[in-house]
């Protein structure tokens, strides 16, 4: 088929499309669109291309080379073996092999077996489930399997037309720059599909092995040695029901596994959302980040049954969430940040009961740095160390190693997007294993202190001090107003300098941290003491920043001499411009409602003034 859209370079990606795509299905969705002489359309999807970033890939299921389909999965995968050549001696990749899952979305089961062809054809073995899976296997199995790469295929809680490829390195860790630059370069010059590449009868090789039962078993063996046998005591007493919704994703068997290792007695699923459903016919969004409104049916049930805590995985089982009925009746869906607070107390806890010798000295807890102090709080108080890190379980992932390294123990780490790493059995957020040690946290308040979850954060917070946080988020569609709106706050058009409070000087500004820019502005005076540094970027202003840096996105943090601490922040993979807010008091500090208040209206300021609203026409978070 001859293409003439005058333009030269599409008609080049449609002549290319159209002779490389083995796919019957994309391949006449291109060729409709050549006969509609939909150029636009064309032109979006065909000349430019999904690029491979940190996160792998992520997009729309649909023809072109800006989507997710068999063409873009075996570019990549191209790309990506050659890539690993480069990067280990050839016999080393021949030997270890690479280990490869799927969530239950539309296509994923198929871009994985397309991805297995691949490796196949250049003799490297592939541990590839031959099932769904939750993604924290395969990060695990990269570690069990001493594997150079792991890939899954996934877009987590993204709407059901959506799909991705997430790729993790030979540490059992999410890529990290430089390697996503170099794989993305591999597959630049790795376009042209092979013949074999598309050959499914390989996956009949005997270099194809399907780890399941090894790893299921392996990992709830590691689960259950991280619980200590007065814990077991007390799951196998526990009185309490549990909940639970997989969000038509993978976690269901999973979870059931977990709690069986655990002692726990089982779950109560939510049947209607039990098992994998590429169309999420319940829920709206497939993210239980979203609260009650995607929880309507775990809540029903839960009353239905008297069971008073709900746990919620997404899609593909690396996120939790929890939610708990408490002495009103009345259901609270508990934060990212709250869950970080309950489970890392509970972390520290834990290790206590496994090593009644052991100090804590030696041990770390991790939180991104959009996510609550609170670990900080409980850190200084019970004498183990915290760090921050950018944004990501990339940065916690690869921190924890080096900590490793170093010979660290690394007890819990946690963004407030939901996402727990408890212990560094797997080196990235895990769903499953945090649902199990949230339940065995459950059990053993309830049967010890007669106290429900709420009841423990409260107990956390007169100990360590309260950490009042709020995170919502506004919709923006045009990534020119993002920019032109961040670029305001930096006052570029005029001197450059940066605001100093908000609301006519009602709240000032000690500090800002302008992440994007690797820039620190300093207000009040801290009697000489050294520059904030957040591991990854130095910021204090006479210092080379450090890589990796934030340049990708949007940043800025700023602290207010009342304690405030806000972040503006864009998402990486969603039109969304998120704010991250904390209100800290010191332990002992009762007076939670003005420290609320306070925290309310440090907010509404600075969104109205900074982020401007109903000037770029944003669209705030529907509740």
């Amino acid at each position: 088929m001859t293409c003439n859209s005058g333009c030269q370079m599409l008609d080049q990606r449609v002549d290319e499309w159209l002779k490389w795509d083995k796919n019957d299905k994309t391949r006449k969705e291109i060729q409709d669109l050549v006969n509609e002489k939909a150029w636009d359309e064309l032109k979006s999807r065909l000349n430019e291309r999904l690029a491979f970033g940190t996160a792998g890939l992520r997009g729309k299921m649909q023809a072109g080379f800006n989507g997710m389909n068999d063409l873009v999965i075996v570019q990549t995968a191209q790309g990506l073996v050659k890539c690993l050549f480069e990067k280990f001696p050839h016999e080393e990749v021949r030997e270890r092999g690479v280990v490869i899952g799927f969530d239950g979305r539309h296509n994923s089961k198929r871009f994985a077996e397309l991805s297995a062809t691949i490796f196949l054809a250049e003799k490297t073995p592939v541990y590839l489930f031959h099932t769904t899976v939750p993604t924290p296997f395969v990060p695990f199995t990269v570690l069990e399997k001493r594997c150079v790469a792991g890939i899954m295929v996934t877009a987590s809680h993204n709407p059901k037309e959506d799909n991705g490829y997430k790729v993790y390195w030979s540490n059992g860790a999410q890529i990290m720059s430089p390697h996503d630059k170099d794989i993305q370069k591999s597959i630049l010059n790795n376009l042209v599909p092979l013949e074999s590449s598309w050959d499914l009868t390989r996956l009949t090789s005997p270099l194809v092995k399907n780890p399941y039962d090894e790893i299921l078993s392996s990992y709830c063996s590691k689960l259950r040695q991280n619980i200590p046998k007065t814990y077991f005591d007390c799951n196998s007493k526990s009185s309490l029901k549990f909940v639970y919704t997989a969000m038509h994703g993978v976690g269901y068997p999973y979870v059931v596994e977990a709690f069986k290792a655990a002692g726990l007695s089982e779950v109560l699923p939510v049947l209607e959302q039990r098992d994998p459903d590429p169309e999420f016919p319940t829920v709206k969004f497939p993210n239980p980040e979203e609260g009650k409104s995607c929880l309507n049916l775990s809540i029903a049930l839960a009353d239905k049954n008297e069971c008073s805590i709900i746990l919620a995985n997404d899609p593909d089982a690396d996120r939790l969430a929890v939610a708990e009925k408490n002495n009103k009746n009345e259901w609270r869906v508990f934060t990212g940040n709250e869950l970080g607070a309950l489970l890392g107390w509970w972390a520290i806890q834990n290790f206590k009961e496994l090593n009644p010798d052991k100090s804590l000295d030696n041990c770390y807890l991790l939180a991104s740095t959009v996510s609550s102090k609170i670990l900080n709080a409980i850190a200084k108080v019970e004498g183990c160390h915290f760090e921050e890190t950018l944004t990501g379980f990339k940065f916690m992932g690869n921190r924890a190693i080096e900590l490793i390294k170093e010979g660290k123990t690394v007890l819990f780490a946690f963004e407030e997007a939901i996402g727990f790493m408890f212990s560094s059995t797997v080196l990235d957020k895990d769903g499953v294993s945090a649902a199990a040690h949230l339940a065995t946290m459950a059990s053993y308040l309830k049967q010890k202190f007669n106290r429900n979850l709420s009841e423990q954060l409260d107990e956390i917070y007169k100990n360590y001090g309260f950490h009042c946080t709020k995170t919502s988020y506004y919709f923006c569609y045009d990534p020119n107003i993002t920019f032109k709106m961040f670029q305001r706050i930096r006052n570029i058009k005029n001197d450059g300098k940066y605001p100093e409070s908000v609301s006519n000087g009602k709240y000032k500004i000690a500090e800002i941290h302008d992440i994007t820019t690797k820039k620190v502005v300093r207000y009040s005076n801290d009697n000489g003491a050294p520059a904030k540094v957040i591991y990854g970027v130095d910021l204090s202003p006479s210092a080379k920043p450090v890589t990796p840096t934030v340049t990708s996105s949007q940043m800025i943090i700023f602290t207010f001499e009342n304690g405030v601490v806000i972040t503006l922040r864009t998402s990486g993979t969603e039109p969304k411009i998120k704010y991250y807010a904390e209100m800290c008091a010191k332990p002992g500090d009762s007076n939670f409602g003005a420290l609320r208040e306070t925290l309310d209206d440090v907010i509404s300021c600075v969104c109205n003034e900074f982020l401007q609203p109903t000037e770029n026409n944003l669209k705030p978070k529907s509740d």
